[in-house]
């Protein structure tokens, strides 16, 4: 006999007659293997939301920022709790929160990128993640919209970004080689991606873009970033969805939040089940993201404080493009 066939013959032998001891031990083995992975999962994730300045003309404004409450039904959705971070602090008073938080998203908006209060608290998260990240200490980061530009501008320390006719426009993906094996998509099922592909889903409403020729031309982005996703507005192409390479960040161009959560009645907007779907696997794949991250409060009193719970949100109208606002000082 071959001997290869002949080993995997034994093997299979053993397999079948290991007897109820060795069966035993191999079960006891899995089962522990199973325990140490569930233990290493935080099953309590809390993810941080940063703040934004107010929106100039915006009649319920209060205090000085706010955060659209879309973004946080999204999170809370996938079973995160959430922590509104507030511009204006202090570096040492955002480390703290850095260490106590399991993820942070950088919502879309309307800041000026490189100067806002907004893009000064990003750019000390975005430092803190990538110092945290290459000591193992697994922290993750999503960019939506305004936080996927907001990611680009700090990975490339400049702003590339590009005017694009992408104001309020439904499109599909057009997915790389490289997404059906990106952590990001590879869990989602089929028929969703191919819905992402085919049908006029993702919502975009943004007024700068990523280029490809611009992204392409610039060794920062090119050896940080896998594009996962482009589209095109008639005139250029631009990415819509990235990640890192070696880090747990994570960006879209598009807005997921927006079908199942807001309602204004505009062009742009879709609420398909399929669109809906996307949405819910975005949220839920950055949530098990925050899942591998252990930091945690001081302790449950402060965690109490800090939660978005603590604050209410505002009704601002059916007709408004928030349809709820969480405003802070």
């Amino acid at each position: 006999m071959y001997r290869p066939a002949a080993a995997v013959l034994a093997a299979l032998t053993a397999l079948l007659w290991c007897g109820p001891a060795r069966c035993a031990v191999i079960r006891n083995h899995h089962h522990q293997q199973q325990q140490q992975q569930q233990q290493q999962s935080n099953h309590r994730p809390i993810i941080g939301v940063l703040a934004q300045e107010n929106l100039p003309g915006d009649q319920f404004a209060r205090g000085s920022s706010y955060i659209a409450a879309s973004y946080i039904k999204y999170l809370e959705g996938s079973g995160a709790r959430v922590v509104p971070i507030r511009i204006n602090r202090t570096e040492e008073e955002y480390a703290k929160i850095f260490y106590s938080i399991n993820g942070l998203l950088l919502p879309g908006g309307d800041v000026d990128l490189q100067t806002s209060q907004f893009s000064r608290a990003a750019k000390i998260f975005y430092n803190l993640a990538l110092k945290a990240n290459d000591a193992g200490d697994y922290f993750p980061i999503w960019g939506t919209c305004q936080g996927f530009q907001q990611l680009s501008v700090l990975t490339a320390n400049k702003n590339l970004l590009t005017l694009t006719d992408t104001k309020a426009v439904a499109l599909p993906l057009t997915l790389t080689p490289a997404a059906q094996s990106s952590r990001l998509f590879r869990s989602f099922p089929k028929d969703l991606l191919q819905s992402l592909a085919d049908e006029n889903i993702t919502s975009n409403f943004h007024s700068w873009s990523l280029s490809m020729q611009n992204y392409s031309r610039n060794s920062k982005l090119k050896r940080f970033y896998k594009v996962l996703s482009t589209n095109n507005d008639g005139k250029k192409e631009f990415i819509s969805t990235m990640e890192a390479f070696r880090y747990p960040f994570y960006a879209v161009q598009w807005h997921p939040e927006k079908s199942p959560f807001e309602w204004i009645d505009k062009s742009g907007m879709i609420h398909s089940s399929s669109a809906v779907r996307a949405s819910f696997y975005t949220a839920s794949f950055f949530v098990s993201e925050a899942m591998k991250n252990q930091h945690h409060f001081s302790s449950p009193a402060e965690e109490d404080r800090a939660l978005i719970y603590n604050f209410s949100p505002v009704y601002r109208g059916i007709h408004a493009v928030f349809v709820q606002n969480y405003y802070f000082d």
